[in-house]
């Protein structure tokens, strides 16, 4: 397994050194897992979305769609 080192500035690794029962490689490690997940994440959905032909158009009617569905609904159940 691969190690890295980290700088901090001074008061950080002093507040650091008071919270002993940290483990810090532990959490760093944790993070940078979820982060590199999430990264992951938004480049299959940035692949997902490339292939799209849903255009800013289509979903302003989809909009107006809903919001006029939604408004003769509440309508019906008289709320509005």
């Amino acid at each position: 397994m691969a190690s890295i080192t980290l700088a901090v500035d001074d008061k950080l690794k002093s507040e650091m050194a008071n919270l002993l029962w940290v483990n810090w490689s532990e959490l760093a490690k944790e993070k940078l897992i979820k982060e590199q997940k999430l990264r992951e994440q938004l480049e299959e959905f940035r692949r997902i979305v490339s292939k799209s032909k849903f255009t800013e158009k289509d979903a302003d009617e989809l909009s107006d769609k809903v919001k006029s569905s939604m408004h003769e609904r509440l309508k019906k159940r008289g709320l509005l």
